[in-house]
């Protein structure tokens, strides 16, 4: 569902991914690991379609069409959505208008139920993330896009700036958004459950809180801009609690 080969990526004339290999299949959710600087959110920014992070080699294919060249716009449409790791505030635009907007042309949406499920009916008649916590603006993102309903999540660190209360709310609406929510009937095989599912998520994660609340198909590491590793997510994080991102290159190597 998500294929990117041999991606190489440019800011602002400075070479920031290089040779990126990456597939997430259909029900699939990926962790993105790697330290401060490493390309994480650039890739994130990438798959989206932002044109300042340009495309000088590889493609990006979704669902089985090309959309390396597409816009942000028509990547959305298509079913490829994200929560921002720092959105901006929108002043002179409600809340309540924009999950509308999220939910796109011909599509009804219960703005106030949605909102329910993430305990954020008080604030549909707020400026977009305008005096908002950090758990306040991460329950916003959700519940953007829960309005939009993508095919594929990206996730840019989730737990960041979020107290551990807020913390159980958004990684359990994570899960529920990626169909992982530990209600999967038990019984099923993993093969099934992974048919069952349609949506495909990718989360960077620093401290590996959201671990406790999704389970994760695979882990991948990103370092200076190149993927080192590509394991089972609680290993990676557990290498690198012990021994740092450093040995922790030099063990996949």
């Amino acid at each position: 569902m998500l294929l990117i080969e041999d991606l190489k990526v440019e800011l602002a004339g400075k070479e920031i991914l290089k040779h990126i290999d990456l597939e997430i299949p259909q029900g699939e959710t990926h962790i993105l690991f790697g330290p401060n600087g490493s390309g994480k959110t650039s890739l994130l920014m990438t798959i989206m379609g932002y044109p300042q992070y340009k495309v000088t080699h590889g493609k990006i294919v979704f669902k089985g069409q090309d959309i390396t060249n597409l816009p942000v716009n028509e990547r959305a449409r298509l079913g490829i959505g994200m929560s921002y790791q720092r959105p901006p505030t929108i002043h002179g635009v409600k809340t309540s208008q924009m999950v509308k907007i999220c939910a796109g042309k011909g599509r009804e949406v219960d703005v106030e139920t949605l909102a329910g499920k993430v305990n954020f009916t008080d604030f549909l008649g707020r400026d977009i993330n305008d005096g908002f916590s950090g758990g306040e603006i991460k329950r916003s993102e959700l519940l953007q896009l829960m309005a939009q309903d993508p095919t594929l999540l990206l996730f840019d660190e989730p737990e960041s700036g979020v107290d551990l209360e807020n913390m159980s709310l958004i990684g359990t609406t994570i899960g529920q958004l990626l169909q992982r929510d530990f209600q999967i009937d038990p019984v099923k095989s993993q093969k099934e459950k992974i048919k069952e599912r349609k949506r495909m998520g990718l989360i960077i994660t620093h401290t590996g809180f959201i671990l406790d609340y999704i389970t994760a198909d695979k882990g991948q590491l990103l370092f200076k801009g190149e993927m080192t590793c590509s394991s089972n997510p609680r290993e990676i994080f557990r290498c690198i609690s012990e021994v740092g991102y450093e040995e922790c290159v030099k063990c996949a190597i």
